[in-house]
C-alpha cells in the first residue's frame, strides 16, 4: 500500500452527480415521480443551487448539478445503479407514470439480479437492480 493511500480516510460514498439541464425540472422529476425524498435545496455562490435527492432512508444521495462550461452535458448513462426490492412493480408503476423505461425486466439468469433501465427527464441513463 502507498503512503497516500495509508492516508486517505474516506468512509463512504457519499452522493453522486447528475448533470440536468433544469434543476427545478430535474427536482420535480426525481422527487414527484420518483418518490425521492428532498435533502438540500441551497443557493450558493453567484446564483448557483445545490439540490441533492435520495431515496427515503439511503445513505448516498444524487446531487443534481447544472453542466459545466466544458463539462458533460445531460443526456448520458450515468452509472447509477437503484436497488429495488421488487423490480417488476417498480417497472410497472414507472411505466405508468410516463417514465422513459425499458420494455420489460431483464433477466439473465443467476448471479445477474433482474434489471431494468429508465431515462430521467434529461435523458440520463439510470439502472435499476432488484435485491437479492
Amino acid at each position: 500500500m502507498t503512503e497516500a493511500a495509508k492516508g486517505a480516510r474516506f468512509t463512504e460514498v457519499g452522493r453522486v452527480a447528475v448533470t440536468v439541464a433544469d434543476q427545478d425540472r430535474a427536482l420535480e422529476f426525481y422527487v414527484g415521480t420518483l418518490g425521492f425524498e428532498k435533502r438540500a435545496d441551497i443557493p450558493f455562490g453567484d446564483g448557483h443551487r445545490w439540490i441533492e435527492v435520495a431515496p427515503a432512508g439511503a445513505p448516498t444521495a444524487i446531487a443534481l448539478v447544472l453542466p459545466r462550461e466544458g463539462g458533460q452535458g445531460p443526456g448520458y448513462d450515468t452509472g447509477l445503479i437503484l436497488t429495488s426490492e421488487d423490480i417488476d412493480a417498480d417497472h410497472a408503476a414507472l411505466r405508468g407514470r410516463g417514465v422513459d423505461t425499458g420494455p420489460e425486466v431483464q433477466r439473465w439468469g443467476a448471479p445477474v439480479p433482474p434489471m431494468v433501465s429508465f431515462r430521467d427527464v434529461d435523458g440520463n441513463a439510470v439502472m435499476v437492480v432488484e435485491n437479492g
